[in-house]
């Protein structure tokens, strides 16, 4: 299985480094596929998998029983395939996602296609390119629309039809709910939403029966009906209640719908909400964390249990003794130490394709039968990778001065004493609801690899704690916010593990604000900082980028950045005199996140004031570098920097294994 893609993907093969220097390479290079599933029948398997350099991705399918490649799916430079879906035991739905100017990472472009597993019948069925013929699609005569549409139900016991939303590509659309034809792509619409923006969830028959969505006040409104042409009910409104709840499945029955629900203090709890009665009672909630995805019962939408991430990854189920249950149990004591999640399942139950994965590892999928209890390995995301050599991510907590608790990681080099080391602290972007996690992160890696500490915080306003805790960090820009990562740099030299002298301060978007901001609140703090696509200006939030531009921006701007007039004092290239600590910045031309007027009046700012800058510019890159060449440049600037100011390692040059300078 390991020559699966001959031809399709090219492993790199890296220079020997110079001594101990970093191998920058190994961190931004791609992983030879994405995501994997088994077909109903356990004939095939689909994969993506990414090509020219991650320039685009392919969708590949092959028969199991000899690892032939029968079909193969791609469209042009910058085109991904997102996501895919086994709709019966030959037909693969595929959904797009594009490169636009402003994005890191592709963006949906709310296209499906379909695909046979021999190859045959590829088609688009629905999106803005129906009337197109995108290179190497077979175009039938179909309606022309400017529409996005996504898969709602694959409905599992009709081969031929699927339920998908598909919405005007307006701002604030309405949105409606059609049976699609996997085939011919013919729809008829099934339903229409009470409210903008929504999303829907049907019942085990397939019947359109909850809506959630928002307007321009960003609250949550979640709509009930009984059953095909029954009128919609208002069962929640998050702008009288003050909590969100979204529909998440039905119980076999029907007669028991289940719904995540925001609590007005902690995390949230999945609740059973009886149809008859409107009665709701809570089925799981943890002390600390939220629900992070559900666990559904095989070949359906029956939810059975759910990962929470307190630290790391765990399971909880609604009854222990379910059959779901009992199989992950076996599963994660076979693989201790790691995250555990079944992607997918023959029709029979009988195979399943399992993910593991941890801070340490991309991912590996094995193939087990659950009757043999017999598991074979299957792929590796990143073989040239050792998770040995790699630096494990140690959950902490801490108390910020105000009494709130904290959660974040901890990365040592691995091999060291984990004392009185070089340390990066790396605020997240976002940066609200938006967290850290227990997963494989290569910047940290990386870091890590270059004998750095790494500190990794969920501050206030981070996501998975909550609403509340999410809510502590509204309008807190610069303020409380920024308090959480300096309590959280003073407990790592307290601890021991950060050298007080040699700290530095790093992220990108909101990450990169912090990171300035923390240079000139807390100029005594920090040896060096960097800011990568980040925002600089806040008055300029409410004036240039993609948020303000839509028609709920300007009302998420308010509530949670703050008023435009009162920002100036937040704004770290306004406090540029107050910083003492040399700076790196880098950003991309056609970010629309983050305008790249941010990064050039910080500059300026820190040149005025005569501080010691540095920079990097791409006028065709977004919100993140998306070209390789530019990933591998900005990494080894920015560890050449840090080398520099904390004594770390610097990188190699991929092409000879010299050690690079800038």
């Amino acid at each position: 299985m390991k020559h699966l893609f001959w031809g399709v993907v090219l492993g790199a093969v890296l220079a020997v480094p110079a001594a101990h220097a970093v191998q920058v390479e190994s961190y931004v290079k791609d992983d030879k596929f994405d995501q994997i599933k088994i077909s109903p029948t356990g004939e095939y398997f689909a994969a993506t998998v990414p090509l020219d350099d991650g320039r685009k991705t392919a969708l590949v399918i092959m028969r199991r029983s000899d690892n032939a490649v029968t079909a193969t799916f791609m469209q042009g430079t910058n085109t991904h395939v997102a996501g895919f879906q086994w709709v019966n035991d030959e037909r693969v739905l595929i959904s797009l996602a594009e490169k636009f100017g402003a994005l890191e990472q592709p963006g949906s472009t709310g296209e499906l296609y379909g695909i046979n597993a021999d190859g045959s019948q590829a088609d688009i069925l629905v999106g803005q390119r129906v009337h197109g013929g995108g290179p190497g699609t077979r175009i039938q005569p179909k309606k022309v629309e400017r529409i996005a549409a996504f898969l709602v139900d694959d409905l599992p016991a009709d081969d031929r039809h699927v339920i998908i939303s598909v919405s005007p590509f307006h701002a604030d659309a309405f949105t409606d709910a059609e049976r699609m034809d996997v085939y011919s792509g013919r729809r008829f619409k099934v339903a229409s939403a009470p409210v903008r923006n929504a999303s829907f969830v049907t019942d085990n028959r397939g019947v359109v029966r909850f809506a959630v969505g928002s307007g321009t006040d960003n609250r949550l409104r979640l709509y009930y009906r009984d059953g095909e042409g029954a009128p919609w009910e208002l069962l929640n409104d998050q702008s009288t209640t003050g909590i969100a709840q979204w529909p998440v499945g039905f119980a076999a029955d029907d007669r028991t719908a289940y719904l995540r629900t925001e609590k007005p203090d902690g995390p949230d709890a999945i609740v059973a909400y009886d149809i008859g009665t409107g009665s709701q009672r809570e089925v799981l909630r943890d002390d600390s964390v939220d629900p992070t995805a559900m666990i559904y019962r095989n070949g359906t939408s029956v939810p059975v249990g759910a990962f929470f991430m307190d630290g790391r990854f765990r399971t909880e189920f609604f009854d222990d003794q379910a059959q779901e249950a009992r199989l992950y149990r076996s599963l994660e004591a076979a693989f201790a130490d790691q995250a555990v999640e079944i992607t997918s399942r023959t029709a029979d139950g009988r195979i399943a394709l399992v993910q593991v994965w941890s801070d340490r590892n991309p991912g590996d999928f094995y193939l087990f039968d659950t009757v043999e209890k017999k598991a074979e390995h299957l792929l590796s995301r990143a073989e040239w990778l050792d998770p040995e050599q790699l630096a494990a991510k140690r959950p902490v907590q801490i108390t910020a001065r105000d009494g709130l608790v904290l959660h974040g990681y901890v990365s040592v080099p691995a091999g060291s004493s984990g004392k009185d080391l070089p340390t990066v602290v790396m605020p997240h972007g976002g940066p609200f609801d938006v967290r850290d996690t227990w997963v494989f992160d290569g910047d940290v890696q990386m870091l890590a690899d270059a004998g750095y500490a790494v500190l990794q915080l969920n501050f206030r306003g981070s996501g998975g704690y909550g609403r509340a805790f999410t809510s502590a960090g509204a309008r807190q820009w610069g303020q409380a916010m920024q308090d959480d990562l300096t309590d959280a740099t003073h407990w790592l030299v307290e601890q021991g593990i950060a050298s007080a002298d040699r700290i530095c301060i790093y992220g990108a978007s909101y990450g990169a604000y912090a990171a300035l901001m923390g240079a000139a609140r807390e100029p005594d703090l920090y040896r060096c900082a960097a800011g990568y696509v980040g925002v600089y200006d806040l008055p300029t939030m409410h004036t240039h980028g993609d948020i303000q531009e839509r028609g709920s921006g300007e009302n998420y701007l308010r509530e949670w950045l703050g008023e435009r007039d009162s920002l100036a004092a937040f704004s770290p290239n306004r406090m540029a005199d107050r910083i003492k600590i040399p700076v790196f910045l880098a950003a991309g031309g056609e970010d629309e996140r983050a305008p790249v007027q941010h990064t050039r009046m910080m500059e300026r700012s820190l040149i005025q004031a005569g501080l010691p800058v540095e920079s990097l510019y791409y006028d065709n890159e977004g919100h993140g570098f998306y070209r390789p060449e530019h990933k591998r440049e900005y990494y080894t600037r920015l560890l050449a920097f840090l080398a520099r100011h904390l004594g770390g390692e610097p990188a190699t040059d991929a092409t000879d294994g010299a050690v690079a300078s800038d």
